[in-house]
């Protein structure tokens, strides 16, 4: 419905904000880390917003950050996760540090977050570990730009920023917008680590 909202904040609490865009309130479900990246009222403030529509009702969830956003509906496609669960470990976790648990299959980690059981940590690993790396949603289109990338001007290898590159896609992020920013990180990275690569990746996308 909405991909996001641009406009002033007037309202914030530790699960609900307000931003008012051409004279109307639209009014967001946020957790305790959105509030705090929010900034202070009456900033001019951009939310990432999901509409949640239920059998008796409707609202906007809203994230700060893009990947939150997209992860969160993967998140939320798991059986046995809600909004509630959802909106936890986005609160508990990051963006990156949770797509990094996945990676790396750290279910102790994960059970971290609130009313998350081991059986369910391991769970979410199964599923979105392999909606984050699956390969269909790979794209051709960038092949020579990446290949041009790994060969002169980083030490990371082609393979390293083609599977950091189909987890962004997953998340939603456009090429032009992920590769600026691999570009931007890979030119500074000391070792071909495809970690270290998305955490600084999404870190230069979050401040886009």
């Amino acid at each position: 419905m909405y991909d996001y909202i641009k406009g002033i904040l007037t309202f914030k609490s530790a699960d609900s904000a307000v931003i008012e865009n051409n004279g109307i309130g639209y009014k967001f479900l946020i957790n305790s880390r959105t509030y705090a990246l929010l900034g202070e009222i009456g900033d001019e403030v951009k939310i990432y917003s999901k509409l949640i529509h239920k059998e008796d009702i409707m609202y906007l969830a809203g994230f700060k950050q893009k990947e939150d956003r997209a992860i969160f509906d993967i998140l939320t496609s798991v059986s046995g996760i809600g909004t509630k669960v959802g909106m936890v470990l986005l609160d508990e976790f990051s963006g990156s540090e949770l797509i990094n648990a996945v990676l790396d299959g750290d279910y102790k980690l994960i059970s971290r977050a609130k009313g998350v059981g081991p059986k369910l940590a391991q769970k979410i690993i199964l599923e979105l570990k392999g909606k984050l790396t699956n390969n269909d949603i790979v794209s051709n289109i960038m092949e020579d730009r990446v290949s041009g990338l790994s060969d002169t001007k980083t030490k990371l290898s082609k393979e390293t920023i083609k599977e950091v590159q189909t987890i962004l896609q997953s998340l939603g992020y456009s090429q032009n917008e992920y590769m600026s920013a691999i570009e931007h990180c890979a030119g500074i990275l000391e070792e071909d680590s495809s970690e270290e690569l998305l955490k600084e990746t999404l870190k230069t996308l979050s401040m886009g």
